[in-house]
């Protein structure tokens, strides 16, 4: 399948600072990818390359079959993008918003009217189009600008940590309309630092730290990859906690963990369900009472601590 988004050694810096070194990348057309790592990371640098903002050191990238560089021009036309912040004129209404955006792109006055409606109602804020958007929630201008962003019906969207700042019902809200953009076959990439925002939109992630893509993959390979499987139960009775390590020491990965006040076990194991389910054969046949009981796989969460050696922090370069 062809490539929407393709860069091979992308580099950037600010002076002594290197934002991206040497970032390679494949999108493939109609999917999307997630830049998965903390602030600083370099992902809204790899951004800002991708659609035309910045000029890289060195390296390569091309956007829907378009040099990032020599075909810039031909580029914008055919690319949407939503940065953090939601860009928008909070003195206009969210139809003038519109339907300015669609001026700025030569769709003529009766086109950029329509396409402001239609994009009203898709973002369910037809009741509040013709009010100024400076009386807009949060939730309500991300909507916006997201709509914007697609005034021109682009093949490749951008966006960047769209979520950032949002409610938790606003979230979801907006990843309902990434999805249906997706299912149209648009092309996105995405940058978050929220693991469960990477694992429920993106069919690939790549893991970014330091301006350097450390781990790709689905979010199942880059789990299967750290591995750390582990089977957590609790028991009724804290006298079987002891019962529990003896027969389940032939199957553990590694040390078994204890914790006696709420009478909880930790396994680590590799053999999956398959383990679980012998397990659970192991303490029935010596009579304990099984409480509640899991197979539990690692988290993004740690696969990118596993990966990089920290957890999310904060750095200076974006």
């Amino acid at each position: 399948m062809v490539d929407a988004i393709a860069a091979e050694g992308l580099v950037k810096r600010y002076g002594k600072v290197t934002a991206l070194g040497g970032v390679d990348l494949a999108v493939r057309a109609g999917s999307v990818m997630a830049l998965l790592g903390p602030n600083g990371a370099g992902k809204t640098t790899a951004v800002r390359v991708f659609t035309t903002l910045l000029v890289p050191d060195e390296g390569w990238a091309r956007v829907a079959g378009l040099d990032v560089i020599h075909d810039a021009r031909a580029l914008r036309s055919r690319i949407g993008a939503s940065g953090q912040y939601a860009a928008v004129d909070e003195y206009l209404t969210g139809f003038e918003n519109l339907e300015m955006v669609g001026r700025l792109y030569h769709l003529g006055a009766k086109r950029s009217k329509a396409r402001a409606r239609e994009l009203l109602e898709q973002f369910d804020l037809v009741e509040a189009g013709d009010r100024p958007v400076k009386g807009y929630s949060g939730g309500m201008r991300r909507r916006l600008d997201l709509a914007g962003a697609l005034v021109a019906e682009p093949e490749v969207l951008f966006l960047d940590e769209p979520t950032t700042g949002l409610d938790p019902r606003a979230r979801l809200g907006l990843w309902d309309v990434i999805d249906g953009l997706v299912a149209k076959g648009t092309t996105l990439l995405l940058t978050t630092q929220y693991m469960e925002e990477a694992e429920r939109l993106a069919d690939q992630i790549a893991v970014i730290d330091r301006g350097s893509v450390i781990a790709r993959g689905t979010a199942d390979e880059l789990k299967d990859r750290v591995g750390g499987e582990r089977i957590e139960l609790t028991v009724r009775e804290g006298a079987d906690l002891e019962v529990v390590r003896n027969e389940l020491t032939p199957l553990a990965a590694g040390p078994i963990t204890i914790e006696d006040n709420v009478r909880r076990v930790t396994v680590p194991v590799s053999g999956g369900s398959d383990a679980l389910v012998e397990a659970l054969g192991r303490l029935s046949d010596r009579g304990v009472k099984v409480f509640d009981v899991g197979l539990r796989r690692p988290t993004l969460d740690d696969v990118f601590l596993t990966l990089t050696g920290h957890e999310a922090e904060e750095e200076q370069v974006s």
